[in-house]
């Protein structure tokens, strides 16, 4: 079925028109402001979803055919109220007998066009080719029926039971006529929901999660006509059971409807399935084990006796939870095999994991087998990593991912192509003690391994250090003091003879025993600053006073212990050369605070960002050094928003 593309806004239009016709009518029926206003909201609402439905599923007629249903709903209520209102004051509005008539099966077309949502629901398309006569034939049936509806017999439908037919009653052949078009569209509105049944066994995916949304409303839609005729043949008419199930089931219909075509899976529909078809049992077999029970003890106990009635609650509060149970149990061995697998294979894992004959980390492969989907990955979120991560330390990939939570933190996720998002969370809120026990020994594992490669990083930093001290003393101080020696030495051996200057040489001497001093002085503040000696804060001024950039310097007053005060000293140099040279800051602030037993060393500029500490800027140096005393480094640094280095170090209190 092709509509137009306005169709659904134009729907609404026309639903709120007759809204606002309705509610203007009001005043003179005043009994029906609330039966009009709730069917006048829920005709609104529809037709507001359809329209949200056509417009966000392009080229699709379902949305055009739930506004088509709240339009008609909203005309139904507003054409009641009409009705009321002449018959309130037959001088305050028109009304012609003829149209009575011919509106009086206008109903069916509430029928007609949920039939046609069904037929074509969810992808716009029929089921097959064998079904492309059943939209006409409907559509023909219920004008066939509304004409049939203007000649009745008995007299109109409420309110207007009481006028006069303009046309008379039919004669036997119209009248038996009418009950066969009745009948046919009685079983073309069946047809519409066997439909679902057929697309059902046809469809895999996301189709099969927006039929089974659809079966609750479907299939209740389908069973209207039989409850109307069923209360017909009881009561002579329809009435207030079939409105009732009606308003319930049109009120199922959207929001199923709204639910599988927006979000199908917003709900594990599954689940819900299961526990309606659990619960509707469970409450037959209460209500036959109350029924029996209060008939065997009333006819021991009196018929009127509170001891039968006490007695057969308490028979129907000691069958409550096994019948339960075992329900649950039948019901998702019968529909859900695959969720069911995958349930008792945690489980059994979780049980080889207490007993240590499985790891944890097999979680994977366990649900792959139990859901026969290879493409099912877990991933963990491990602080260290930059995303989620299997347990080799791979990546998982961000797309799809069903959350995987424990006392309302997440701590992994599931993702898959084959499995549906509802049965993953399912799985995912079995698995979460899993995963959390992977998690933590793949964190603790990464933990190790950069123990291990900061150790070996503090080994080659030391070995590099002490070559290029032997370096700097070989080639420096250490040539001058064997050149001082030998000076020395030659002056020594010429003292006597008076041939060389021995002024010369001792000044010479002193020269070269000055240089060395001075290397060594040079080599030595590479290991410690001399200007610690002063504190902390006169270390970082003279190290930033002749910066091109303003450093802002806000340093606690109280000294420091010396491993402490080095490492902060570096920690500041290093994030203040960075920015300095690299990050092209126009403004730099250092502060230094201690709070209980930690001190605080926090370093922020204004530049670039983007600062990597894998790149070789020296920030894994500092991170090594940090960690050498027990404490962390922090790194924020976002391109173009600058970076943030805070150094914590644990100290004596």
């Amino acid at each position: 079925m092709r509509w137009p593309r306005p169709a659904a806004p134009g729907l609404l239009g026309v639903s709120a028109v007759l809204t606002a016709g309705g509610a203007w009518l009001l005043v003179r029926a005043p009994g029906q402001v609330l039966a009009f206003a709730g069917f006048a909201a829920l005709g609104l609402a529809m037709a507001a979803l359809g329209v949200t439905i056509e417009f966000r599923v392009r080229g699709n007629p379902v949305g055009a055919l739930l506004a088509w249903v709240g339009a008609i709903v909203v005309f139904l209520a507003a054409r009641d109220v009409y009705y009321r209102a002449w018959l309130a004051d037959p001088a305050s509005v028109p009304l012609d007998a003829r149209v009575v008539a011919l509106l009086n099966e206008s109903g069916w077309w509430l029928l007609a066009a949920v039939a046609l949502l069904l037929l074509h629901f969810p992808d716009g398309t029929l089921p097959g080719r064998r079904w492309r006569a059943l939209p006409p034939l409907i559509v023909l049936l219920a004008l066939v029926q509304q004409g049939f509806g203007a000649t009745p017999r008995e007299p109109f439908t409420v309110p207007m039971e009481g006028l006069a037919h303009p046309w008379g009653p039919p004669n036997d052949l119209v009248h038996a006529l009418s009950y066969v078009v009745t009948i046919g569209l009685v079983l073309t509105l069946l047809a519409a929901g066997a439909s679902l049944v057929v697309r059902f066994r046809r469809s895999t995916g996301v189709v099969r999660a927006q039929l089974k949304w659809l079966a609750f409303a479907g299939l209740a839609v389908t069973a209207y006509p039989v409850v109307c005729l069923a209360e017909i043949v009881v009561t002579g008419r329809s009435g207030v059971v079939a409105t009732v199930f009606g308003v319930v089931t049109i009120v199922a219909l959207f929001c199923s409807v709204g639910v599988a075509m927006l979000r199908h899976d917003l709900y594990d529909v599954d689940r819900v399935l299961a526990d309606t078809i659990s619960y509707t049992i469970v409450l037959l077999v209460l209500i036959g084990a109350y029924a029996v029970s209060a008939l065997a003890l009333g006819l021991v106990a009196g018929r009127d006796s509170p001891v039968a009635a006490a007695g057969a609650t308490a028979v129907c509060a000691v069958l409550l939870t096994p019948v339960r149970r075992r329900l649950h149990r039948a019901v998702d061995r019968r529909l859900f095999p695959r969720t069911r697998a995958a349930l008792l294979a945690v489980e059994d894992l979780q049980h080889r994991v207490h007993t240590q004959a499985a790891q944890p980390e097999e979680l994977e492969a366990t649900l792959r087998t139990a859901l026969k989907d290879p493409t099912l990955r877990v991933g963990l979120l491990i602080p260290a990593s930059a995303g989620f991560v299997d347990t080799a330390g791979v990546p998982v990939a961000d797309t799809g991912l069903v959350p995987i939570t424990l006392g309302g933190t997440q701590i992994g996720v599931l993702t898959s192509s084959g499995t549906t998002p509802a049965v993953l969370k399912v799985v995912a809120t079995a698995a979460a003690s899993l995963v959390e026990v992977a998690r933590l020994r793949g964190e603790l594992a990464h933990a190790l391994r950069e123990v291990e490669a900061s150790r070996m990083r503090i080994i080659q930093a030391g070995d590099a250090e002490r070559h290029r001290l032997e370096r700097d003393l070989h080639d420096g101080a250490q040539q001058r003091l064997v050149s001082l020696g030998m000076a020395m030495r030659l002056a020594q051996r010429q003292l006597a003879s008076q041939q060389v200057d021995v002024h010369a040489l001792l000044d010479q001497g002193v020269a070269e025993l000055a240089t060395a001093i001075a290397e060594l002085r040079q080599i030595a503040h590479g290991l410690r600053p001399t200007s610690l000696d002063d504190g902390l804060h006169s270390a970082l001024a003279a190290l930033t006073h002749k910066l091109p950039v303003p450093v802002e310097l806000e340093i606690m007053p109280e000294p420091l212990a010396d491993d402490i005060a080095i490492t902060a000293y570096y920690v500041a140099a290093e994030a203040i050369t960075n920015a300095a040279k690299h990050a092209r800051a126009s403004a730099i602030t250092v502060r230094v605070t201690q709070q209980a037993d930690e001190v605080s060393v926090w370093v922020r500029d204004d530049g670039c960002g983007g600062a990597d500490p894998r790149s070789g800027s020296g920030l894994s140096g500092l991170a090594d050094r940090v960690a050498a005393l027990g404490g962390s480094l922090q790194l924020h640094s976002l391109p173009g928003a600058g970076t943030t280095i805070r150094a914590v170090l644990p100290c004596a209190s």
